[in-house]
């Protein structure tokens, strides 16, 4: 049954999409993106998300010279009408934030900004959890910028250490799909973090390595609405057994750059 009322995403065409540097362990300029397959993945995305579950998505325009600007998760955190702005930690990143910021700027956002040594990539490192935000910090983002997010938003906001280099963002390991339910992968969380998770999720449910490395933890649901990356068995078994509708795609290119499904949507508004 589709959600009466959609979210609203953001999303960026791959046209110039590629492997150009390697910033993270997926990425290896000996394992060249097929910019046709990439192209068919993400449209095939786009035509789950908009007419399968009838989402609003909306579009930014791909800039040259910034392959990694199709990531839209990484813009950003959008609180309201406000973008908190991202810093990225790599200078191969860096051109982005100007790009999310003028889109969101004409789109009427008011867009904050912070300090310029503060590393922070949007809702790739943080998460809503009912009346919560679920950060992530270590490889990409400071956790100086938790408590930044935590000033401007009037939002707690728990902090998550990370430990495995594969799984550098938060929303590569840990997927809140409810106010209550979540999944995660144990092995990118140090022990204090696992703690922590399992003290304020009140049904935490752990992914299996396979699955994690298939990026199932990487997901967009929208209600009861799921959009997994193909191969995910564990996990599909689990979403069907409890009533979710799953729509499996092969993101296999985008894995080559370290994202997947949630990595290349951003929320503008949630149900």
């Amino acid at each position: 049954m589709k959600e009466s009322a959609p979210a609203r995403l953001l999303m960026c065409p791959p046209d110039h999409y590629n492997v150009s540097y390697e910033i993270n362990p997926w990425m290896s300029l000996t394992r060249p993106v097929v910019a046709a397959n990439a192209v068919r993945q993400w449209q095939e995305l786009y035509r789950v998300l908009t007419t399968t579950i009838g989402v609003e998505v909306e579009l930014i325009s791909p800039v040259e010279g910034l392959p990694d600007l199709v990531f839209t998760a990484n813009a950003g955190l959008v609180w309201g009408r406000t973008l908190i702005l991202s810093n990225f930690r790599f200078k191969e990143r860096a051109g982005e934030a100007p790009v999310f910021s003028a889109w969101f700027a004409e789109k009427g956002y008011e867009v904050v900004r912070l300090p310029a040594d503060c590393s922070f990539e949007g809702e790739g490192d943080i998460l809503p959890l009912g009346e919560v935000l679920v950060g992530g910090y270590r490889f990409r983002s400071d956790l100086r910028s938790h408590r930044l997010v935590a000033e401007i938003t009037g939002a707690k906001v728990i902090s998550l250490e990370l430990s495995d280099p594969y799984f550098y963002h938060l929303d590569t390991c840990f997927w809140p799909i409810t106010d209550e339910l979540a999944f995660y992968y144990p092995g990118a969380f140090e022990a204090c973090g696992r703690r922590l998770l399992q003290e304020h999720v009140p049904e935490l449910v752990p992914v299996s390595r396979h699955d994690a490395l298939l990026f199932g933890c990487n997901s967009v649901n929208v209600g009861n609405q799921v959009v997994l990356n193909a191969g995910c068995r564990g996990l599909l078994g689990k979403l069907r057994n409890w009533g979710y509708e799953v729509h499996e795609v092969d993101l296999s290119e985008f894995i080559k750059a370290g994202g997947s499904a949630k990595c290349l949507t951003l929320f503008l508004s949630r149900r």
